[in-house]
């Protein structure tokens, strides 16, 4: 019945810098829910991201606002209800979002750094073997 009702869900807001970097923010009378898509650029990315959201989503009790499913199209979804705002500062709340955000691309991008300099270890003791 609440889903159906159009008094009780408010329009859908997608935010986006490009169709790989996008937020999408839907809001009922009682809850918020914060997809985001995180910035793949290859499949290296792709991969890492897919990895690290599953590894936090599997500590979604941890995070308490974190859901173990993204919406479909999304790599990672936040479910804030109105006990959680009743509990903490909402302030808090939003800034935690951004945080994570900017950390998430921050650790992607460091695992990538990482990734490559393993493989650029490895591929050089493989050549010297034919040296």
């Amino acid at each position: 019945e609440g889903q159906k009702n159009k008094e009780l869900i408010a329009t859908p807001v997608t935010i986006s810098r490009n169709p790989k970097e996008k937020v999408f923010i839907e809001t009922s009378i009682n809850s918020i829910r914060v997809s985001v898509c995180i910035k793949q650029m290859d499949e290296v990315d792709k991969i890492l991201v897919k990895r690290f959201m599953r590894f936090l989503m599997q500590r979604a009790e941890a995070f308490v606002i974190l859901r173990r499913k993204p919406v479909k199209g999304y790599d990672i979804s936040f479910l804030i209800c109105n006990f959680h705002t009743e509990a903490m500062f909402k302030h808090k709340l939003v800034d935690f979002v951004v945080q994570f955000m900017e950390d998430v691309d921050k650790e992607v991008s460091s695992l990538k750094i990482t990734l490559n300099a393993r493989a650029r270890i490895a591929a050089a003791s493989f050549l010297q073997t034919f040296l």
